[in-house]
């Protein structure tokens, strides 16, 4: 039977994921998706049913994506970006298309998802993850992201992306070898210990006991805060930052929310006028017992809305 828009748009988070595993980036993902629904509409006479539906949309995205790939530069996270800075280094922008961009796990995991396929969604939406991909050409990125998290065979892949089977083999190989030697060690779900050290950080943080936030630090935990090239690493030089130029953050309040298969939160700075300001979207990456980094998402006008954080707290 040919499927009609309506059985398209059910496909519509998963597709949202898969693009922005290729991309890097929600927004992106976002214009790729509707590119494959646009593409998809136009050609469902060409449908013939001998896969499912979910396959041949998973077919249409992979190449608007790759098309989109060989038009711009891979995305980045500051760590990924320069050298490491001090406390007094100039604060250097990027433009927003620089930066690898951190997704709402709600737009693109499923409710319905079995818990081992849950798992394997979550990891292939961590930042360490997807800012790992950037390295790889296009088709081995498509290549690793189709067997991998989506369970497609090679044969399945090489008649996608118009590859010989032998080939397919050859760019996973050398595509996990670089995404193993980049994004370190695989990061399981956060445990219940874990879980106590985010609300331990939450409550430190709104309280602003910066002994406190340090002593959850791992040893070589890094600050960021996208647009800016800065990044810093280690407790001493993060406690350095946060009692003097980050000191702003003081008083701010914070609204948790799961961001890139990883803890995250809404901060919110005081408002002069009254009432709390958005600030950043802080994202946590944890190793064992530790944080291991602190990503602060300064684009809160492009991220708050994604993640459903209202654009003022009252007082």
């Amino acid at each position: 039977m040919t499927p009609d828009i309506n059985h398209l748009e059910v496909h519509r988070p998963a597709l949202l994921g898969h693009c922005y595993r290729m991309l890097g980036s929600v927004e992106d993902a976002d214009d790729a998706v509707q590119d494959t629904m646009i593409r998809a509409c136009r050609n469902l006479e060409q449908f013939d049913g001998r896969s499912q539906v979910r396959t041949w949309l998973y077919r249409i995205a992979t190449n608007v994506c790759l098309d989109e790939l060989n038009a711009r530069t891979r995305r980045a996270r500051p760590v990924e970006d320069g050298p490491m800075g001090s406390v007094d280094s100039v604060l250097l922008e990027r433009p927003r298309e620089h930066w690898l961009e951190p997704v709402a796990d709600a737009k693109i995991l499923p409710a319905d998802a079995d818990p081992s396929e849950l798992a394997i969604l979550r990891q292939s939406i961590r930042l360490a993850f997807v800012a790992a991909l950037q390295y790889l050409p296009p088709k081995q990125r498509a290549a690793l992201l189709l067997v991998e998290v989506l369970g497609w065979s090679a044969a399945d892949v090489a008649e996608n992306l118009d590859m010989s089977v032998a080939s397919v083999n050859s760019a996973l190989q050398r595509a996990r070898a670089t995404v193993a030697s980049r994004r370190g060690t695989a990061v399981a779900p956060v445990s219940q210990q874990q879980a106590q050290l985010v609300d331990q950080y939450a409550d430190a943080f709104q309280r602003y006991d910066v002994d406190a936030l340090v002593s959850m630090l791992h040893q070589d935990a890094t600050l960021s805060m996208p647009p800016f090239a800065l990044w810093l690493q280690g407790p001493d030089t993060i406690r350095e930052w946060l009692l003097g130029r980050g000191a702003g953050c003081r008083g701010s309040r914070l609204i948790p929310v799961e961001a890139s298969g990883s803890p995250a939160f809404g901060q919110y700075r005081p408002n002069p006028a009254g009432g709390f300001s958005p600030w950043a979207l802080i994202v946590l990456e944890l190793a064992g017992d530790r944080i291991l980094a602190l990503n602060s998402f300064l684009d809160t006008e492009t991220l708050f809305p994604r993640f459903g954080l209202s654009a003022e707290l009252p007082e």
